[in-house]
């Protein structure tokens, strides 16, 4: 791949200079600069992911009882990870990195988030952060932009035509959708630079932006950004420029009814875009990058009348990349009898999956503990010996 140098450095890279040009741009990548060569990458996988699906408790016999449905065993498909977990056969991509140990699980984990199933307040949660509602308004891993020892200038790159709350905030961000495309010939990009010539910011935002355009072509291929894949391939694309952490969504994990097709489709997706990092990111810089997966909660222990879940707390975190020590299932795991449940209904939460993003952190940008806890994700107790990294 030929390389085309740009620098992506200002929030409104495009949003004030090519906005007329380039729409329309879908906010499905963000990006940050820091310092190292240690990667990180946020996947927000919105709609609750099931976790009690992907990773599948078929030790425990009571899971059968609650979902008859839903429940599969490693004789029928499911792929066994320890003799107790086994991982949902629609994300099968994912098997290679398990054997590789560059995949593990984290179970029965959920935001503070507990007392209430509204996606729009999960998802401020836990892109936020917080401990509660209206607790945060700036995102956490744009927080954590201020943090890393040494990224006094990390700049950060947010493209879209409204950005994630993830890395929303003080510190500049910077994105580019995975579709985003210049909609302009030579002679109209020649124009406007003539045109505006004596406007620095213009000028210096219209030559970014093309090289960037030209840049995200190179990755996108023929698919021309459709698709997950390919806002992975573009994340990961920009890792190997100077971006070291970048974050994007998939959606489509609101499984109230006919679970198990609309499942299949969606962690089909996330393994294709786990393993499409890898792929794009090649050897030498995947063994230092770690990428999470998180949900705002899990969704009901039990399935319901629609073969479906609903939602619930209790979820699973993936942790990926070969910066980890995987090939594990990490947690307390609580039980599915009833006095187990949460409100008798929901998988217990034995963790707080913001613990989980802040050991990456940890370990990825050296972020101290104390800096976790109070200025990342406030009020966690977070001492920098989590069995997660």
């Amino acid at each position: 791949m030929n390389a085309i140098p740009f620098s992506l450095t200002r929030r409104g890279l495009l949003a004030g200079a090519c906005c007329a040009a380039a729409s329309p741009l879908l906010t499905k990548v963000t990006f940050a600069a820091a310092p190292g060569d240690n990667r990180f990458i946020a996947i927000v996988l919105r709609g609750a992911m099931d976790g009690l699906d992907l990773v599948q408790p078929y030790g425990d016999p009571l899971l059968k009882t609650l979902r008859p449905d839903l429940a599969l065993s490693p004789d029928a498909g499911l792929i066994d990870l320890d003799g107790f977990f086994g991982l949902n056969p629609a994300a099968a991509g994912l098997a290679d990195l398990w054997k590789a140990k560059e995949l593990s699980f984290v179970h029965a984990v959920s935001t503070p988030y507990r007392d209430g199933r509204s996606h729009f307040d999960g998802q401020d949660i836990l892109e936020t952060g917080s401990e509660g509602v209206n607790g945060e308004r700036t995102g956490w891993l744009n927080r954590t932009l201020s943090v890393i020892p040494g990224s006094g200038k990390a700049n950060a790159i947010d493209v879209a035509a409204s950005s994630e709350l993830i890395l929303s905030g003080a510190n500049r961000a910077a994105n580019w959708s995975s579709d985003a495309d210049l909609s302009l010939n030579d002679d109209q990009i020649q124009f406007l630079k003539r045109l505006y010539r004596s406007d620095p910011a213009f000028s210096a935002a219209i030559e970014e932006a093309t090289s960037a355009d030209k840049y995200s072509d190179l990755l996108r291929g023929p698919d021309k950004g459709k698709g997950v894949a390919a806002t992975a391939r573009l994340a990961a694309g920009f890792l190997l420029k100077e971006f070291r952490i970048a974050s994007f969504s998939i959606n489509g994990w609101d499984t109230h009814f006919s679970q198990k097709a609309q499942f299949q489709k969606v962690a089909g997706d996330l393994a294709d875009a786990i393993t499409t990092i890898k792929a794009t990111l090649g050897p030498q810089v995947w063994s230092k990058t770690v990428v999470v997966a998180m949900t705002e909660f899990g969704r009901t222990a039990r399935q319901n009348g629609t073969g479906g879940t609903d939602h619930g707390t209790g979820g699973v975190a993936v942790m990926a990349g070969g910066a980890i020590p995987g090939g594990r299932v990490i947690g307390k795991w609580p039980g599915l009898d009833d006095a187990s449940l949460f409100e008798q209904r929901d998988l217990m939460p034995t963790a707080d999956v913001r613990e989980v993003a802040a050991a990456a952190l940890y370990s990825q940008f050296g972020v101290s503990a104390s800096a976790l806890g109070r200025d990342v994700f406030p009020g966690l107790q977070f001492s920098g010996s989590a069995p997660y990294i």
